[in-house]
Parts: structure tokens; sequence; C-alpha cells
């Protein structure tokens, strides 16, 4: 990749758009805090730039550069709808100078009620996986379980988890176990369903060659089908993981006392619509993380497909 492919991109140039709107005159009431929205403008800038020069494939950096682009002009019309014309309420959508500052001041709550949030969510979604594959797996091993269980999975798999948050309340002693409770069985049935569906769908030709091979039951399913069941046991945990994600932050807002659902509960109770947007995109942004992790330990065990 040349320089010019590089670094003369259409990002580029809403980036030197979005820093010419904040030049416009502002019509809020309060300060918008303009100079958040710039700094945060060239942190981002700063990183696509160093993005741009290590980058060595060209899908990773069109795709980094098409979402930069999608980020900036969503802010410019963001700072135009709010702070230079105010064509939004003001108490409902908050300049995004705001949100930044906001995002900085509260840092240190926000990151204690993410931590929280994460620990929930990986107990709950560890303890579902660690449950859902190897159930899957010996159930849809077998021809007439696997069909039963088919069944089974999506009866239970159809009704939402948050469901039985009243009786985790009547039963666990702590709302925290509750929470685990519940991304435990988001997590579950999808991871289950989808070990389910792997192996019953696996090519009978594999199964074939590896009984013409004299292989051994254990080895037959740890090293034949559950590798070739590998793509749609991580469709089953992807679907898990949203989901997990869902209802933590709408149990959170019933009635737990931290976490980052709560946060957004809290303050959206008091109406304050500025830390409850911060809260919003600090979701998105752990949701993402953790989508990108998994995408990553997914190319890692299915690298053979390439």
């Amino acid at each position: 990749m040349n320089l010019k492919y590089r670094f003369l991109r259409f990002v580029n140039l809403f980036f030197a758009l979005l820093l010419l709107v904040q030049l416009l005159p502002n019509h809020t009431k309060a300060d918008p805090e303009t100079k958040y929205t710039i700094i945060f403008t060239l942190i981002i800038e700063a990183f696509v730039i160093l993005f741009s020069i290590l980058a060595k494939e060209k899908k990773s950096l069109n795709l980094l550069l098409d979402v930069i682009a999608f980020i900036y002009v969503f802010l410019i019309l963001w700072t135009l709808a709010t702070a230079k014309f105010n064509w939004l309420s003001e108490y409902l959508f908050p300049p995004p100078g705001r949100i930044f500052k906001c995002l900085v001041k509260d840092s240190p709550k926000i990151v204690q009620n993410v931590f929280s949030s994460v620990l929930i969510v990986l107990e709950g979604y560890a303890l579902g996986l660690v449950i859902a594959i190897p159930l899957g797996l010996f159930l849809g091993w077998s021809a007439r379980l696997g069909g039963a269980a088919t069944y089974i999975s999506k009866f239970f798999g159809s009704i939402p988890p948050i469901v039985y948050i009243p009786y985790g309340i009547a039963l666990l002693p702590t709302f925290r176990s509750v929470s685990v409770f519940v991304i435990f069985l988001a997590t579950f049935w999808p991871a289950f369903a989808g070990t389910m569906s792997g192996v019953l769908n696996v090519e009978k030709k594999i199964i074939d060659s590896a009984r013409v091979l004299n292989v051994k039951r254990h080895t037959m399913l740890f090293s034949v089908i559950f590798p070739a069941a590998l793509p749609e046991i991580f469709l089953g945990c992807n679907q898990g993981l949203s989901v997990s994600f869902i209802l933590l932050t709408s149990a959170e807002m019933i009635g737990a006392s931290k976490g980052i659902g709560y946060y957004v509960k809290q303050y959206s109770d008091f109406g304050d619509y500025t830390r409850t947007i911060a809260g919003l995109i600090v979701i998105g942004l752990v949701v993402i993380i953790f989508s990108f992790l998994v995408m990553k330990i997914q190319r890692f065990f299915l690298r053979w497909k390439k």
C-alpha cells in the first residue's frame, strides 16, 4: 500500500469537516463543551494515522476507516442538530462535547460499574458454555436423543430468561447471583442448540471416513465431530453473548446496586440524559470489544477453514 492509499482517504475529509463545524457559532443555553469534541476527534485521528502506518492488509484498513468515517459523519450531524442549530431538545439530546466531558469526569465511576458488569457476564457466560457444549456434544451424538433434545431446547430457548428474575430473587441469596443465573440461561440455550445442530449436521462422509480408520468413540467425538461442528457452536456462542449483555443491563436496571445498567437507570430516573447517553455509549463499546475478542478466538479455532 502506497502513501496515497494510506493517508488520502475520504475519512480525512470528514475529519476536517468535523473540526470546521466546531467553529460555527453555538445556539445552546449552556456551554456545549466544544473543546472536548475537538480533543476526542484529535485522539481518534491520531489512532487512525497510527493504524494507517502499521496496517498490513487493505481489508482491515478499509474496515477501520469506514467505521471512523461513519463516526465522523455522525458527530457532524449530531453537532449541527444540537450545539449549532438547536434542532433537537438540548435537555434530551445534549451536544457531543458534554457527553465526552461526562465520560472523562465520571470515568472512575464508569470503570467500576463496567468492571462489575463484565465479571457477571464472564461468570454466567463461562458457566453456560462449560455445561452447554459438552452436553450438546453427547446428546447430539445420539440421533434419537439429539432429535428430542432439539425440540426441548427450542421450547426453553424461546422463553426470555428475564422472566426468571422473580424466581431467582425468591430462590437465590443475592441479586448478583440472580444476574449470573440470567446470563447463564441466556448463554446456555443458544450454545446448547448450536452445538447439537453442529453435531447433527456433520457430513456423513466425514464420519464414514473416520470409521474406516477404526477411530475410537471418544476420539471420534472430540477429534472429528467437535472440530466439524465448531462453526455452528460459535454461532450459538455469539448469539448467547449478544443476548447476555442485553439481559444484563435489563436485570441491572431492575434491582442492582451497581453495574453499567444500574448507572444508566439511575441517571435516567433523575433526568440526567447526559450521563444516560454516556452510559449507553459505554455499553455499546463494551459489547463491541467482547464481540471482537470472540471473533478473534473464532478465527483462531477455525483457521483450518481457510
